[in-house]
């Protein structure tokens, strides 16, 4: 439905989405967005106690609570109209160039196509919960994640880093990121972060403030060994970056 979609008619769906959601806080005095932020975090407190009863209850009534927050905002509405009317629009020319007779067989053209390979990602994107690497020993991956509520862990001591850049790229919302360097691999790191703190091979920033950060270790750009490029974003959430 949406690969039909024109690239800037969707920024312009988008736009709009935007625009409404700035009257929404303008207008209605923050409108159903204040409750939405409200639930969240009562998922978030609800999530890190889940194991006792009042952790449970706080979970599903902020759930609950979030849903209805979300479709009574104006922006959500606008798009969900948006989607009904793309799938008829699409049904509709579906159905007709199912009724029309290909002229041309693809099968008469010589195509060549590099070979690919399927493999499984090292993480899945998951919204809630923690995610860690295995103990035990782990093929290696490239990581490129979002997630919202939960911490991350990632430790690259368990693996075999090829000869080349790895690359870790992490998009959070609320949550904590660890990573484990072994002392052999050099490391650039960048970091953003709205709210929380960074402790990176002994350089500490205490109280991190909507800031970008960016290091790297002095043999990065001239080293023939493994090195790993790391690459985070959270709106809140500390970061730790260790040897081990």
């Amino acid at each position: 439905m949406f690969q039909r979609l024109s690239t800037d008619n969707f920024n312009w769906i988008l736009i709009i989405g935007v625009i409404l959601f700035v009257v929404e806080i303008v207008f209605f005095h923050g409108g159903m967005i204040i409750s939405a932020l409200f639930s969240g975090f009562f998922i978030y407190i609800g999530w890190k106690n889940f194991t006792k009863l009042w952790g449970k209850i706080f979970f599903w009534i902020g759930a609950i609570s979030l849903l209805f927050s979300v479709l009574n905002m104006l922006a959500v509405r606008f798009l969900v109209v948006v989607a009904i009317v793309l799938f008829v629009l699409n049904y509709m020319k579906k159905n007709q160039e199912a009724e029309k007779i290909p002229v041309d067989l693809i099968s008469h053209q010589e195509i060549i196509d590099d070979p690919v390979v399927e493999k499984k990602p090292l993480f899945d994107h998951k919204m809630f919960d923690d995610q860690a690497t295995d103990d035990v020993a782990y093929q290696w991956r490239d990581v490129n994640i979002h997630g919202g509520f939960g911490d991350r862990i990632i430790d690259l001591s368990n693996t075999v880093l090829p000869n080349d850049t790895s690359v870790i790229s992490i998009r959070h919302f609320i949550g904590n990121i660890e990573i484990f360097i072994p002392y052999e691999v050099e490391v650039s790191i960048h970091h953003s972060s709205i709210f929380g703190r960074v402790h990176i091979f002994g350089k500490h920033h205490t109280q991190l403030m909507n800031q970008s950060l960016y290091y790297q270790t002095s043999n990065y750009d001239t080293t023939n060994l493994p090195r790993v490029k790391i690459i985070t974003s959270v709106v809140s959430g500390d970061i730790e970056v260790k040897r081990i």
